[in-house]
């Protein structure tokens, strides 16, 4: 004889309805119209297998017809959920990796829409008719910007950086210090990308200390290319040399081989006054005699994630000639962002592009504004607020070691710890992100946008007070 529990079970298995009945319902139909038949379908089916599962294992499961329909909207609900979604950065990491780096200006956002909806001339030269180059819309502009004879874009620096030296070198010996065999994130190293270019490393020098000597010694007739590359994600400090951008261009020069330099973080302007120094503007390096230059377009520079090359006519036309520049081109969607973006910089607009505007926020402008939303925060019912000084950072592997000052809304929750309290913020929509220290939330206004974030925060928090109440 069956024992009470299977015929419990075998009882249970016969009300749960078939998938054809669950999809008759009213508002199963409804879902159908809105998401499609085929993923509310599978919807219903993965509903009804978990059902059955829980059930072999002698587990609860709700039964009802009402019950199943909620998991089966739920199901589809995540299903077509976005997955790269908005966030609020309150880290005070102006280019965060994670979140993104930089936030395009509201000018690039509104060229992307404008061109993306829409036929555009990329590959089309509407003068002549026939068909054009897609990187004429931003090659000049860029090249006018930083004083070069001739820019292109690639997908980002470390493809520029591949590229040239794939052109330049292939075949070849580059020689470069041993100090500047960098790291970039996600375990991207300058030897890997020399390696794989087909270009071969000619290391000089020692990790702390390298001569214009050192370079001139190991110059002979398979070099093709002498390359510097800034420390923008990390400093040697203490018993240190390194010859002058003059020296290495001069040295070049005088034996006929092509100077290379990837600036990485792609400054554009002066940053010293806002207390970033050692971050040199691509245009001072071009001007120095640099003959390519490579650098990002989503990180000082403030605009979309690409890799400019820009540098004189001869080795530009031979870079933009490889059948590797194809593999390696933008899209519209880029070309049009970076073109915004660019033409901000020549109309003197800095402010308008939102990684420069933080920067160049002032401590006492971050001072006035945490103060006014610390006030509000410190009304909410269980929570307290307060401000103390601390520091935000450039990110994104630029100006290493170096900060700007801003005020800090330090947050207090009565009942939970800053991981819970963090965790619930990351679970808001729009999700906010803070730090966690010494559990307490840290908010840094200096990276939230404005145009409604801080009341995104404001409301989170709320969320949190009413949740706990």
């Amino acid at each position: 004889m069956a024992s009470q529990t299977q015929v419990e079970s075998e009882r249970a298995f016969r009300q749960i309805s078939s998938v054809d009945e669950l999809l008759n319902r009213p508002a199963i139909r409804a879902l159908q119209e809105s998401a499609g038949r085929d993923l509310v379908l599978q919807s219903a089916r993965d509903a009804l297998q978990a059902i059955r599962e829980r059930l072999a294992r002698g587990a609860d499961a709700e039964l009802t017809d009402e019950a199943i329909e909620r998991d089966i909207e739920r199901r589809v609900e995540a299903e077509l959920a976005p997955s790269l979604v908005p966030v609020i950065n309150a880290t005070g990491v102006i280019l965060h990796t994670n979140l993104g780096r930089a936030p395009l200006a509201r000018e690039a956002v509104d060229r992307v829409a404008e061109v993306a909806g829409r036929y555009s001339n990329l590959e089309y030269d509407l003068a002549e008719g026939e068909r054009g180059k897609r990187d004429d819309h931003t090659n000049r502009l860029l090249a006018r910007l930083v004083g070069a004879e001739a820019a292109l874009v690639v997908n980002n620096n470390a493809a520029a950086v591949f590229l040239s030296l794939n052109t330049l070198a292939e075949g070849g010996e580059v020689i470069v210090s041993r100090g500047e065999l960098i790291e970039i994130g996600g375990s991207f190293r300058i030897p890997d990308i020399c390696a794989k270019s087909g270009a071969v490393l000619r290391e000089v020098g020692t990790t702390n200390r390298t001569r214009i000597a050192d370079y001139a010694a190991a110059i002979n007739d398979r070099t093709r290319l002498l390359l510097r590359v800034h420390p923008s994600n990390f400093r040697v400090v203490g018993f240190t040399e390194r010859p002058s951008l003059a020296e290495f261009v001069e040295l070049g020069k005088r034996h006929n081989i092509a100077v290379m330099e990837d600036l990485g973080s792609g400054c554009l302007v002066d940053l010293d006054a806002q207390g970033l120094r050692d971050e040199p503007p691509a245009g001072r390096s071009l001007d120095a005699g640099v003959q390519v230059a490579t650098f990002s377009g989503d990180k000082l520079l403030g605009g979309p994630q690409a890799g400019i090359i820009a540098g004189t006519r001869e080795p530009l036309q031979r870079i933009r000639k490889n059948p590797l520049f194809r593999a390696l081109r933008v899209d519209k969607m880029t070309i049009a962002a970076l073109e915004a973006t660019a033409r901000l910089y020549r109309r003197g607009q800095l402010d308008s592009i939102p990684a420069l505007a933080m920067i160049r926020a002032s401590a006492d402008s971050i001072a006035a504004r945490a103060a006014r939303f610390k006030e509000r925060l410190a009304g909410l019912p269980g929570l307290t607020a307060e401000l103390e000084a601390g520091e935000s950072v450039a990110g994104g592997g630029s100006t290493p070691g170096q900060s700007l000052a801003t005020t800090l809304i330090l947050v207090h929750h009565a009942r939970l710890s800053a991981r819970q309290m963090a965790g619930r913020l990351r679970r808001n929509r729009p999700a906010v992100i803070a730090r966690v220290e010494r559990d307490r939330v840290l908010l840094d206004l200096r990276t939230v946008l404005d145009g409604g974030e801080e009341e995104d925060i404001l409301q989170a928090f709320q969320q949190i007070v009413r949740e706990t109440a």
